[in-house]
């Protein structure tokens, strides 16, 4: 039973959130945003990975990745979330 348990567990504590910038250029207009986003997988160990999946996600909507700022828990997450406003957990 308790090999039926630790894949479960394992993913759970694979998550991890991160803060990033982004723009989108529209015309004469340069939009900017800061966000929060959660992950999980091997994104959260790998930083070039990490990018790609924040890079696609904004995409949909036009986005373009600035940076990745940092990776935290959801502590940290829950710290920033006044300051992503809208952009809290979107992606």
């Amino acid at each position: 039973m308790a090999a039926l348990l630790s894949p479960g567990m394992a993913s759970a504590q694979n998550v991890c959130f991160v803060d990033y910038k982004a723009k989108q250029a529209g015309g004469s207009n340069l939009q900017l945003h800061y966000g929060v986003m959660r992950l999980q997988g091997p994104a959260c160990s790998n930083p070039a990975l990490l990018e790609k999946r924040v890079a696609k996600r904004i995409a949909k909507d036009n986005w373009v990745l600035l940076r990745v700022l940092s990776r935290f828990d959801r502590k940290g997450a829950n710290q920033r979330q006044a300051n992503a406003g809208q952009y809290f957990l979107r992606y």
